[in-house]
């Protein structure tokens, strides 16, 4: 059987309750005292309850009146956000929106574009998956995102790729590790000497190879944790500036000047499935990451 409660006997209530009468809600409604009136009348007996005190001049909420006013109140905005949603939804905008995001990327910038995201879209839910370097990649070939922001550096047909920045690594080790004492530029015969600590994609090829100098490596898969073990003096590895320039004025890590490889960088995409492009929040968003990374200046060690 079908519920006779309707948002509109909802909205009548609110009214008579807001205007402090039914003639003056009526007049804000647009309609006769007599229709008003009918309208509290079978949303009491919907309800089942007295919502107003009908004994004095002028109408006053029952204790009962007032607790229904607060819910209709509740159910109304429930039924605004509802109506907006689906109009968005039916201009293009996802029901959901979920980036899987590499640690690499300088997270000022980020903060930025989805605290933006957030004020465009206020009722878009949005998950966000920050993981160790690998995951992005594998959570958008399972369907798991919509979006992915990670290095490619291998062709791939079936996903686009757009370039977003380079991130400039720099050679790095604990203050107090042999490597900070020796003289400038470092050989690598120097560097051959010490535990360099890398990053690790997961497989059993071990990860890319790219930047490792020496023999001796302790592998890592998340960035953050190699960033603990690095300030702890097990090894030196390459960082990327914006996340160690702090602490590098501050004297908790030293860079190294090596005879080799200075200027590194990685690039970092926005990285999609092809013939699935996102939508309009996930567009918006990919343009304002752009816009904020344009206009973010990165912290630099010299």
């Amino acid at each position: 059987m079908s519920d006779p409660l309707t948002l509109d006997q909802l909205r009548v209530l609110v009214t008579v309750a807001d205007a402090g009468g039914f003639s003056a809600a009526a007049r804000r409604l647009g309609r006769a005292q007599s229709a008003v009136s009918q309208s509290i009348q079978a949303l009491e007996g919907h309800l089942r309850l007295k919502l107003f005190d009908r004994r004095t001049k002028l109408p006053r909420l029952t204790e009962a009146g007032q607790a229904m006013l607060e819910e209709a109140r509740r159910l109304l905005k429930s039924a605004e956000l509802l109506r907006a949603r689906a109009e968005g939804i039916a201009g293009g905008l996802e029901p959901e929106l979920s980036i899987a995001v590499n640690p690499l990327l300088p997270l000022p910038p980020a903060l930025a574009a989805l605290r933006a995201l957030g004020n465009e879209f206020p009722q878009l839910p949005v998950t966000l998956l920050t993981e160790g370097i690998d995951a992005p990649e594998r959570h958008l070939r399972d369907g798991t995102v919509q979006m992915a922001i990670y290095p490619v550096e291998r062709a791939v047909t079936d996903l686009e790729a757009t370039l977003l920045m380079e991130v400039r690594l720099v050679p790095v080790v604990a203050r107090g590790h042999p490597l900070a004492e020796l003289p400038a530029p470092l050989p690598r015969a120097a560097l051959a000497e010490h535990v360099q600590l890398v990053l690790t994609d997961g497989s059993p090829r071990g990860g890319p190879g790219r930047g490792v100098l020496s023999p001796r490596t302790w592998r890592f898969a998340d960035l953050n944790t190699r960033l603990q073990f690095l300030l702890a003096g097990f090894g030196w590895c390459n960082m990327p500036e914006h996340m160690v320039a702090r602490l590098i004025a501050e004297g908790r890590l030293c860079r190294l000047r090596l005879e080799e490889q200075e200027g590194l960088t990685l690039p970092l995409h926005l990285v999609h499935e092809r013939g699935r492009p996102p939508g309009l929040a996930g567009r918006w968003l990919a343009a304002r990451l752009r816009q904020a990374l344009e206009e973010w200046s990165p912290p630099s060690t010299g």
